[in-house]
């Protein structure tokens, strides 16, 4: 087996005959949360996970991320990870038997059950990602993110594995990868330590069902515009009600059906 390469405690899977030994080099501190991401393209990790918080504390071993190459895994010569349409059509689809071997790959050494690991297939059709997600997955042990290309993955896969399908928004994008990232991002800042001040994403939005409330700083004053005198106070009772008022208005202003949410929330809870 040849040594992975290894970037900011990155380490990248590629298919091999031989048994892979994830503690040949320990790229996270034991138990740390891990992320593995099966892509064509790992060379797109770390990306921007690498920088910042995140990256600090992927250097430091609080979590762990392993990119799993699935062109290896491909048929024939040329390692063909897709075919076309059956029934035709436009565009190509990754195989089953393909994507099932790095499957496979990913499992290893890893819980089957899917609160402890989610296997996760980034897809515009799959249930909406939200911070309650983020939260769920920050519980786990680890997750596996398969990251689409062309058309989409063969179903018969997606079944046979019980893959979650997760949609990042109601677009579509060229591949899966922008959307790992987000979600890892939105994942690991909830790990313990990560952010530095566990405050930190606790009041911010999404964690009380409502939108943040505006944020100010030095200068006091700038272009006409103040910051708002009771933030200046000293009154930190005060300064709580007022920030609550603002994500209320901001919430029922941009975000209505948050705000039917949030509404229908608390009154289940009088």
């Amino acid at each position: 087996m040849t040594t992975p390469s290894k970037s900011h405690g990155q380490k990248s899977i590629r298919a091999t005959a031989q048994p892979r030994d994830l503690m040949a080099q320990p790229l996270a501190k034991p138990k740390a949360w891990q992320a593995r991401v099966i892509t064509l393209f790992p060379q797109a990790f770390p990306g921007l996970l690498g920088q910042s918080v995140l990256g600090n504390a992927l250097k430091d071993g609080l979590w762990g991320l392993d990119t799993i190459d699935l062109r290896p895994f491909g048929e024939g010569r040329h390692r063909n990870v897709d075919d076309t349409p059956a029934g035709g059509g436009a565009g190509m689809v990754l195989r089953a038997d393909v994507v099932a071997r790095a499957l496979d790959e990913a499992a290893q050494g890893v819980p089957h059950e899917c609160a402890q690991w989610p296997v996760v297939y980034l897809s515009p059709r799959g249930k909406p990602f939200d911070q309650a997600t983020a939260r769920q997955w920050s519980k786990a042990q680890g997750m596996t993110m398969l990251c689409g290309r062309f058309e989409g993955v063969d179903e018969r896969v997606l079944e046979e594995y019980q893959v979650q399908e997760v949609s990042l928004g109601d677009f579509v994008l060229t591949g899966g990868e922008l959307a790992a990232q987000a979600m890892i991002d939105a994942t690991v800042r909830l790990l313990p330590d990560v952010l530095g001040n566990a405050d930190s994403a606790i009041d911010e939005s999404f964690s009380a069902d409502l939108l943040e409330h505006p944020h100010y700083t030095k200068p006091a004053s700038w272009r006409g515009r103040d910051i708002p005198p009771v933030l200046l106070s000293g009154n930190h009772a005060e300064i709580e009600r007022w920030r609550r008022a603002q994500s209320e208005r901001l919430t029922r202003e941009r975000r209505p059906d948050l705000w039917q949410e949030h509404a229908a929330r608390k009154a289940d809870s009088t």
